[in-house]
């Protein structure tokens, strides 16, 4: 790939961002304070943050990784689900991937 096509792929993905940006600027109020699309809104970001943490807890570029990570973040789901607070729960997953790497898993 040239550079000048380079350039020219990033600069129309960045003319198209912008368009989709302001599309949504230009909805109508009316369309957006309906139930529907408010429960729809709500349920499409916990899937982003679910899908992110996903591809960055098994991940590994090319492949999927089973390492320490896995029962760090079901350590971290079982602090969340008793209710725990967000720093404890970090210090958590963090203290489990730790110690499982220190025992040479992951």
């Amino acid at each position: 790939m040239t550079d000048a096509v380079l350039w020219a792929t990033v600069l129309v993905a960045s003319l198209l961002c912008f368009a989709l940006k302001l599309a949504g600027h230009l909805v109508p109020q009316k369309w957006l304070e309906s139930e529907r699309v408010t429960r729809t809104t709500s349920l499409v970001t916990v899937a982003l943050l679910v899908s992110l943490v996903v591809v960055q807890t098994v991940g590994d570029g090319q492949s999927l990784t089973v390492d320490a990570r896995v029962p760090a973040l079901a350590v971290a789901a079982l602090a969340l689900a008793l209710r725990a607070p967000f720093v404890l729960v970090v210090v958590l997953a963090a203290a489990t991937a730790a110690g499982l790497r220190a025992l040479g898993w992951g």
